[in-house]
């Protein structure tokens, strides 16, 4: 495989297919011996993710239904790579064939063409398809169980943002069961409500929205992350920009942390039932590229999606003229709310193999 196609160092996730391909999959090497796991636990984050399941996201009907090829054996992990495929089934290829020389705007079209000499494969995007991110969630599926069985690691990625609306309240423990109660994935009902309804009404307007996904990390041991390159806040954020239309992370205090002064965003330490904390978190759990206990904190960017149904104006590669493009087909009026599963994946993925690299989870459970 491409260096591009993969991603970890002691566990590493292979990603492979394209949006219109047969199938798409994920190869996950690295995982411990031992680890009890079946289809339907990584099935259950799949539907987290998946398309077609209410009018504010994409209408493209995929069960996204996983079948588990090799390196599991009587219900456990083998320490043998995991073989994961989803099968296509809903591809409309038709609709991108407008698409062969005219560049849509915000996407990868125009790049990738170049890069590829036009052999990429355009439609729905193809490689470059938010589609692949089932691929993330099938590894970080397993990855989530490893850290949750040997560590007790939890990761809670949520909507906190869509556009200019923001949840009111910071986010708790408790609020972890209410993420998936609504179709926008904020943990906060009334602001959820809101949310939904600036969806709907950008595309009336054949408009979309960005927003923003929070994603915090509890019960991270200390120690993990090796710096100078692969510090656990560059892995992380490698990680996180493997998903279609992030622009943007930042960790603890991040951008606001710019206009403090040292007194204010440096977290002091003290003790609490025999433990070292920090009494703030505005380094996001994170200091000099090494975990330090605290829970991690990272807020993602996502811009707003770039398939829109206005008419919007391009270039024909083709003749080198400028012309007029309308895209149709079936596509997401706001990303955010499929993306938080993929994050927690991602962020999963990025910490467990840390942890395999310091020796914190051992290559037989």
């Amino acid at each position: 495989m491409l260096p591009g196609s993969s991603i970890g160092q002691r566990l590493v996730l292979t990603s492979f297919g394209e949006s219109h391909g047969r199938s798409i999959g994920a190869v996950l090497d690295g995982c411990p011996a031992g680890l009890e796991i079946d289809e339907k636990e990584i099935q259950e984050m799949l539907d987290l993710r998946k398309p077609g399941q209410n009018i504010i996201s994409t209408q493209r009907k995929e069960g996204d239904v996983v079948e588990i090829v090799s390196g599991v054996f009587r219900g456990f992990t083998t320490g043998a790579p995991i073989t994961m495929l989803i099968w296509n089934a809903d591809q409309k290829s038709k609709d991108y064939e407008n698409l062969k020389t005219k560049l849509r705007p915000g996407h990868s079209d125009y790049p990738a063409m170049m890069k590829y000499n036009q052999f990429n494969d355009h439609r729905g995007g193809g490689r470059f398809s938010g589609r692949l991110t089932a691929t993330h969630v099938m590894g970080g599926a397993i990855a989530r169980k490893l850290l949750k069985k040997t560590l007790g690691i939890k990761i809670n990625s949520f909507t906190t943002q869509i556009g200019k609306i923001k949840m009111e309240k910071e986010f708790n423990e408790k609020m972890s069961k209410l993420i998936y109660k609504n179709e926008v994935r904020c943990p906060e009902e009334k602001t959820a409500k809101k949310m939904r309804e600036s969806i709907l009404d950008a595309k009336k307007k054949g408009d979309s929205l960005g927003g923003i996904i929070e994603s915090i990390s509890t019960n991270v041991p200390v120690g993990l992350g090796e710096p100078i390159f692969s510090s656990l806040e560059s892995d992380l954020s490698k990680a996180i920009f493997s998903i279609p239309s992030v622009k943007g992370i930042e960790f603890g205090s991040g951008f606001r942390g710019s206009e403090l002064f040292g007194s204010e965003n440096n977290d002091l330490y003290a003790m609490k039932r025999g433990k070292i904390v920090t009494k703030t978190n505005n380094s996001g759990g994170i200091l000099g590229g090494i975990s330090n206990g605290m829970p991690i904190t990272m807020r993602i960017a996502f811009k707003p999606a770039s398939s829109i149904a206005q008419k919007q104006d391009t270039v024909d590669i083709k003749n080198k003229k400028d012309a007029i493009l309308q895209v149709k087909g079936r596509h997401d009026p706001c990303v955010v709310p499929r993306a938080a599963p993929v994050v927690d994946s991602l962020v999963a993925l990025t910490i467990a193999d840390h942890a395999l690299i310091t020796g914190t989870i051992k290559p037989s459970l």
